[in-house]
């Protein structure tokens, strides 16, 4: 509905366009007044039979004018086709059709049944119907000339009764009284429809809120990684979020949920049992519960079970959140490795200096050491320090730093480079039938990356490969190429695949395969991609019967 004019009426005049909701509650009134001229009408019709029944017969021509505006009001009544066009904007002109045959029609007829009329049937409140129309659905200036033209059809009515010798003066009073309140009904019912549209209004907008926050609301429960269930006393599922239906392993089509309808959901009926017997009000309980799966194997979720207040009227509902405990165990996990990273980095740093003087200590000893026994002991010595140093640049890595500069870098030259370096590092042969093959899908291929980091995890992951690949040609392989919109480094070593019980650890800190090993190669990859908006995965390429490690950048 639209907003006022500033001058009562129900509707917007000056706006360009109406509003469906403006359109909607005019059609609404609209057809409301035209229904009760219609009952009008046949009032009238059925007011002159009554009264020739009783022997008081109509005049010829208060019976022909009752019976003109009967069948115009039904008629437009009836027939949809002379009610159309007829808007807000065409009722707030007085030169309008529309607002001839609704309100013009009215006066002429009423104030002829008026003045004609020599029963002492007195006519004039008729007028209140055209006059209240007009407040209605027309700006305030047409309304109130509405109330004059009715009032001055009762003055001409008082003077044309001169003519049939009755009492002026009375009849000048009665038409002055029933003006007055034909102008105060065309004013109470202006601000009364003006206050109704400005409350309809308000109340649209609130609406409009109120839909727009449940759209956010949904929105935000939606997409959040924890499952949210309402459900009520007799067990039934009001709304369920996809990360609730994903745990509780619900079809996604369905639009109504029965907790007690399924074996499998039992606990969690029991609990929610439980949480009314107790009496919880608004507190809530937090409790773990197993749902069985397929295989005889169970899922262990944690609920949290929160009530809504109850208030008059209004039904108690539980809200249940859903989380998997391993989720929750694996997010234990990763707050326990970040903080044992932070200490892990303090350590290394303060490891650097004690050691470098280790190593010069030895160097040194070396120098002076005669004998076989002496020069294996400072070889191993400086063997552990390379190993100590290694290990504390691994950590060092993962020290929490500012974020690193991710820049456009010819990704083409700088792996063509890096395995270059490495295959000469490493005397491994590369080319034709060697050991090692390097393919770049094209010159100048650009990443988004930083040129450092880059290397680290090229050499982290050629360095892996070279441990477990087989010794059979071609064993080693590099390939760069464009993948979509992003560019894909593919690292692959031909060999037996990795065991699924292994391959799940495979980007975890500390894990490795290798006494030796600081399992920090792989974590320190991942850890290095995820900062670049960069992603690495592992794959088993059982064409080539090879393990696969990808790394796919942005451009």
């Amino acid at each position: 509905m639209g907003a006022l004019d500033g001058e009562g009426g129900w509707f917007v005049e000056s706006a360009p366009a109406e509003p469906a909701e403006s359109s909607a509650s005019f059609r609404r009134l609209y057809r409301a007044f035209v229904a009760a001229r219609a009952a009008l009408g046949l009032a009238l019709i059925a007011a002159q039979l009554i009264a020739a029944a009783l022997g008081t017969s109509p005049a010829a021509s208060t019976l022909a004018l009752s019976a003109s505006y009967a069948a115009a009001a039904v008629a437009l009544w009836l027939l949809p086709q002379l009610r159309r066009g007829a808007t807000a904007r065409s009722l707030s002109r007085i030169s309008s059709p529309h607002w001839w045959s609704a309100i013009g029609i009215d006066l002429i007829l009423f104030g002829a049944l008026h003045a004609l009329d020599s029963s002492g049937v007195n006519y004039g409140v008729l007028f209140v119907m055209p006059v209240l129309m007009a407040a209605v659905l027309s700006p305030r200036l047409l309304a109130l000339a509405t109330a004059a033209m009715a009032t001055l059809g009762l003055l001409g009515a008082a003077a044309w009764s001169v003519l049939s010798g009755v009492d002026v003066g009375l009849k000048t009073t009665q038409a002055g009284l029933v003006g007055s309140g034909l102008f105060a009904v065309s004013l109470l019912a202006g601000e009364l429809s003006a206050r109704l549209a400005r409350e309809e209004k308000a109340a649209r907008g609130s609406l409009a809120l109120a839909r727009q926050q449940e759209l956010l609301n949904r929105l935000v429960i939606d997409e959040m990684q924890e499952g949210v269930l309402v459900v009520d006393r007799r067990g039934r599922v009001r709304a369920m979020n996809p990360a609730s239906r994903a745990l509780l392993g619900a079809a996604s089509g369905e639009l109504s949920w029965q907790l007690r309808g399924r074996a499998d959901w039992q606990p969690l009926v029991q609990a929610l049992e439980h949480a009314y017997a107790g009496g919880t009000g608004g507190a809530g309980t937090e409790l773990d519960v197993a749902l069985p799966l397929d295989g005889g194997a169970s899922r262990s979720l944690r609920l949290r079970l929160r009530f809504t207040r109850q208030r008059e009227g209004s039904e108690e509902l539980c809200v249940l959140f859903v989380e998997d405990n391993r989720e929750l165990l694996a997010r234990t996990r990763q707050e326990k490795l970040a903080a044992m990273g932070r200490v892990s980095a303090g350590i290394a740093h303060e490891i650097r200096n004690p050691l470098a003087a280790i190593a010069q200590a030895n160097a040194l000893l070396a120098e002076d050491a005669s004998g076989a026994r002496a020069e294996q002991l400072t070889r191993m010595v400086a063997s552990n320090v390379q190993r100590l140093k290694r290990l504390v640049d691994d950590v060092g890595e993962l020290a929490p730093s500012m974020q690193p500069a991710t820049t456009s870098l010819d990704v083409s030259a700088l792996v063509q480079e890096t395995c270059e370096d490495w295959a000469q590092v490493n005397g491994v042969a590369s080319g034709g039938q060697a050991r090692f093959v390097l393919q770049i899908g094209a010159p100048g291929l650009k990443g988004l990356f930083d040129a450092e980091h880059l290397r680290r995890v090229l050499v982290n992951l050629l360095d892996n490969a070279h441990r477990h690949a087989d010794s059979v040609p071609r064993a080693i392989g590099v390939t760069l190429a464009r993948r979509g919109e992003g560019l894909e480094l593919v690292v692959r070593s031909a060999g037996a695949p990795v065991p699924m019980e292994i391959e799940r650890h495979l980007f975890e800190p500390f894990f490795s395969t290798r006494s030796r090993g600081s399992g920090l190669g792989l974590y320190i990859c991942r850890e290095l991609c995820e900062r670049h908006g960069a992603r690495i995965e592992y794959r088993r390429a059982v064409e080539a019967a090879a393990n696969e490690f990808s790394v796919l950048m942005r451009t």
